[in-house]
């Protein structure tokens, strides 16, 4: 598989190749990224800026929606998820939705803008069976829509990655959360290895890779360095790159921790946008926190693609027309959805 965008499956917005002087390495060393990382900040932005647009020149931005399909019960530990079981957070385990109900709300988020319809399941790993089965026609559904379709579902066998290709699956979320050195204090039900091989299986059965992680989880400045190198080095880099800052949820272990600094979540973002110039990178769950300017600078530092609408998962994220109107205020414009899908 190429390195540009084109190769991608199902990809609304395809980067351009990259120009000369934008290098797309796979060989970072953990003191390259912390040098980049640790500019000075509005060098490091003017920079990531600089490379994104010469990279995408439209300068346009995606807007995502995500939908809990199956939410809460989950038997894993991730210490940061209110949908794990063994957190007493208020949050109540649900069936799958049915499918005509997911469609609805897929037809809903294309009416309102968005392109990727991103669909999840408190699950550890997929299990073969009749919710399988629903999930593969909701996928095969939201692509009928003229969406791409983005799934979340836990770990993946090889024959069940190759079935969600053939149902029209344009990506599949599996994040790494952080770096390997840091993740078996957040994490102890799945192996960081686990994770590295079900994006394996992802990617060889030709679906897209959304790969990306969360700062703010007690994680040292080299945590969310190698978290990034860590994705720069794969092979393929991931298509979509989601950069989420920790929401403490009540219950959870984490339910303490401080709130991620903007100047954090900006620096987060320049460095994978340096380090991945042909992703989309993804401001994810943390942006109802942020102010409108703090939103805007994450944009100005390589963000170009948004979770929008009422929820993110199960945290809180900022209404549509809050959203919509800041990108107008800021002339901002969505990318379209496409109409040949």
């Amino acid at each position: 598989m190429s390195d540009t965008a084109e190769s991608f499956h199902g990809h609304a917005h395809h980067a351009a190749p990259a120009p000369e002087g934008v290098a797309v390495r796979h060989d970072w060393s953990l003191a390259e990224v912390k040098a980049l990382y640790q500019l000075p900040l509005l060098d490091l932005v003017h920079k990531a800026q600089t490379v994104h647009r010469q990279v995408f020149v439209e300068n346009k931005v995606q807007l995502c929606s995500l939908l809990s399909i199956k939410t809460g019960g989950c038997p894993e530990d991730c210490a940061y998820c209110p949908q794990a079981a063994r957190y007493k957070t208020g949050v109540k385990a649900e069936k799958l939705m049915a499918v005509p109900e997911v469609l609805a709300a897929a037809s809903q988020a294309r009416q309102a803008g968005a392109t990727r319809f991103c669909m999840g399941a408190a699950w550890r790993e997929v299990k073969d069976g009749p919710q399988f089965d629903s999930v593969l026609e909701m996928v095969k559904g939201v692509r009928a829509l003229g969406m791409e379709a983005c799934a979340t579902l836990g770990m993946l066998t090889d024959s069940q990655a190759k079935r969600l290709r053939e149902a029209g699956l344009s990506a599949y979320n599996h994040n790494l959360d952080t770096s390997p050195e840091h993740y078996g204090d957040i994490i102890s039900t799945r192996t960081y290895d686990d994770r590295l091989k079900t994006l394996n299986r992802v990617r060889d059965a030709g679906i897209s890779v959304c790969c990306g992680g969360i700062i703010g989880m007690g994680e040292s400045v080299d945590d969310r360095c190698n978290l990034l190198r860590t994705l720069a080095n794969q092979e393929v880099h991931p298509e979509s790159v989601p950069i989420n800052a920790l929401v403490p949820v009540e219950g959870t272990p984490l339910a303490d921790q401080h709130r991620v600094e903007t100047v954090d979540m900006v620096r987060t973002i320049a460095t994978a946008r340096l380090l991945m110039p042909q992703a989309m990178v993804r401001l994810s769950a943390g942006r109802m926190q942020m102010n409108e300017e703090a939103q805007l600078l994450c944009m100005m530092a390589g963000a170009n693609s948004l979770f929008f609408g009422e929820k993110l998962l199960t945290t809180g994220n900022p209404e549509y027309t809050q959203d919509m109107a800041l990108l107008e205020k800021a002339g901002i414009r969505p990318l379209e959805p496409r109409q040949d899908r």
